[in-house]
């Protein structure tokens, strides 16, 4: 067994060592997981032939004498376990979602068990902090002298606020201007530990927001052409999302194609290549763009003007709006150069 994993372990049973009856050696171990699947008050009540009540009056009796047994030094295992996860708190930012904590003690993804043994250790050691998993926020650990689980979800929550005040996801660097904190390190350690934020690509914001959490293909290809800032071929953006960061990135150019062509919020300007209507790209076929041009001109204009204000809202080449010109069912040529609108 690894090092560490030997003395998260030690402390374990160490731990369980001071509860002198049996029963209530199992009702803490199903509780917390140790050694297999976390369950319910229902669950062990049943298996002990007890009530839920008293299960939960038994869970908390015998967690209040974990407690005081390790504060009098009684569990001498838990000292080794204490030091190590503090340390690795330390590197991470004093608080850290309880998977990132395992990873980085156990060295792999921790198993169900394993992260059940950090959150125990938590529960009853003086020197940690232990911030239960809920709606709103994560299993996390932290280390005590920083705060208890209050002040550490009302970090959060402040985390929260501003980038909803914000409107807009926010880097590192931004949070750290607005909040005072010792180091942007400790606002990424806080900010991980809420379910309503996410992260991608080095910005912070809402989870519902696309741009850090992408749910679907739609908004994959939104991030990966926002972040690119310039029109794309369909085939590139299945490519730039194959060496993404997103969860789910192996997507074909097939399907890339067809969400591009379903969803407004992307606008054809050129062969296989899409702009955000955001960018003031229009949409339609090269006569129409002209159409509108002239439209909004309300008198004829110059050839090279034409060409370039369909240029800047269409990816073709110059001669395609040359030959669109020559239709003079819907353009009259004016002068030396100039077209303005087919009179009906």
């Amino acid at each position: 067994m690894d090092q560490n994993a030997s003395i998260i372990e030690n402390a374990i049973t160490g731990s369980l060592n001071i509860i002198e009856q049996e029963r209530e050696r199992e009702i803490i171990s199903r509780r917390f997981g140790l050694n297999g699947q976390k369950e319910t008050l229902e669950q062990i009540g049943e298996l002990l032939n007890i009530t839920r009540e008293r299960v939960r009056q038994l869970e908390k009796a015998i967690l209040v004498r974990l407690r005081i047994g390790a504060d009098e030094g009684h569990i001498a295992e838990l000292a080794a376990a204490e030091k190590l996860m503090i340390r690795n708190l330390t590197e991470l930012g004093r608080v850290a979602r309880t998977p990132d904590l395992g990873e980085r003690i156990f060295g792999h993804e921790p198993s169900s068990i394993e992260k059940a043994q950090l959150v125990f250790i938590g529960s009853i050691s003086k020197n940690l902090t232990e911030i239960s998993e809920n709606d709103n926020y994560y299993s996390a650990l932290g280390i005590a002298t920083y705060g208890d689980a209050k002040s550490i979800t009302t970090r959060v929550d402040e985390i929260v606020k501003l980038i909803k005040k914000h409107g807009e996801p926010m880097t590192i660097d931004q949070l750290d201007a607005e909040l005072d904190y010792e180091h942007p390190d400790i606002i990424r350690a806080v900010a991980s530990v809420s379910k309503q934020l996410a992260t991608l690509n080095g910005l912070w914001g809402l989870t519902k927001w696309p741009t850090v959490n992408p749910r679907n293909i739609r908004d994959k290809i939104f991030v990966v052409l926002e972040n690119h800032k310039e029109p794309m071929h369909f085939s590139d953006i299945a490519k730039a999302i194959s060496a993404s960061n997103f969860r789910r990135k192996n997507v074909t150019t097939q399907a890339i194609h067809n969400e591009l062509i379903k969803d407004k919020r992307f606008i054809l300007i050129g062969r296989g290549i899409y702009a955000l209507d955001t960018w003031g790209y229009a949409k339609g076929t090269v006569a129409e763009i002209i159409t509108q041009i002239l439209e909004k001109a309300g008198g004829p204009l110059s050839r090279e003007e034409i060409v370039k204000q369909v240029l800047h809202s269409r990816k073709v080449k110059e001669t395609t709006v040359l030959l669109n010109l020559q239709n003079k069912e819907l353009f009259d040529k004016v002068g030396k150069d100039e077209y303005q609108l087919a009179k009906k």
